[in-house]
């Protein structure tokens, strides 16, 4: 099923979660994330794993700006928090196909992720500070616990990207092949996941995930501040340096 840029697939047990925007880098838009946040929330015994992927040369670049600044995610009903609250919740394992660019929202979602297997090509970006915002999807507390502090500061307080090989040795990748044989490891992967009992599969991921709730509150305690800053000057530069193709000018903010 193709929805609005996202292309949504189930069979032989895998649910297929295509970002379909190549022209875009697959910037993702709200209509996107309704339609996913309703496919992961609609998961039944008949999926076995979720598999997500991008077309084309970059695996998502995050939010589309100009659909966020049109609708930002204020209100508790928007289907951008509808996805983000609903990534903890999804029972089965989850696998991610990336390459190219994967930045915000493209880079958070992976750490709800079981299994990452990442083109050499890839690199990792959370550049909210530089958008004025804060981190969001629980990034704040799960960066920190994967890869160490420091390393998660690097990245979430200078937005510093890293690139495939770092990823992969800091813990955020779990694979790392070449570009051309991302999708014959992807197909590889979830053969094996395919043989092995479903409900194992489930109840392993749920004893892994024990702490679920702490992720699910700090989801909401970073949406508070995240909804805050999305009425803030900074972001109101951030947004127009963008647009204006220059550099923000952060020098008059406090």
């Amino acid at each position: 099923m193709m929805s609005a840029g996202v292309t949504i697939e189930k069979a032989d047990g895998i649910l297929s979660i295509r970002f379909s925007r190549p022209d875009k880098k697959n910037a993702i838009t709200s209509a996107m994330y309704l339609a996913m946040a309703e496919a992961l929330l609609s998961i039944d015994n008949s999926v076995r794993a979720v598999l997500f992927s991008g077309e084309g040369d970059s695996f998502s670049a995050g939010n589309d700006l100009k659909d966020f600044l049109a609708a930002p995610p204020l209100d508790d009903t928007h289907p951008t928090l509808r996805f983000i609250r609903a990534l903890p919740k999804v029972p089965v394992p989850m696998l991610a196909a990336v390459q190219g660019s994967a930045v915000g929202i493209g880079t958070t979602l992976l750490l709800h992720c079981d299994l990452v297997i990442a083109a050499t090509n890839a690199v990792f970006a959370l550049p909210f500070t530089k958008l004025g915002l804060v981190p969001e999807a629980g990034s704040s507390l799960l960066l920190p616990q994967l890869m160490g502090y420091q390393r998660a500061a690097a990245m979430l307080l200078l937005g510093e990207p890293i690139a495939a090989a770092q990823a992969e040795r800091f813990g955020l990748v779990t694979q790392l092949v070449e570009p051309d044989k991302l999708e014959e490891a992807t197909k590889a992967v979830l053969a094996k996941l395919r043989a092995l009992p479903a409900a194992s599969l489930r109840a392993t991921k749920a004893l892994m995930k024990i702490h679920v709730s702490r992720t699910s509150a700090r989801i909401d305690e970073e949406l508070a501040v995240f909804k805050e800053r999305l009425v803030s000057p900074e972001l109101k530069e951030a947004a127009t340096a963008f647009l204006e193709k220059r550099a923000p000018d952060f020098s008059k903010f406090s």
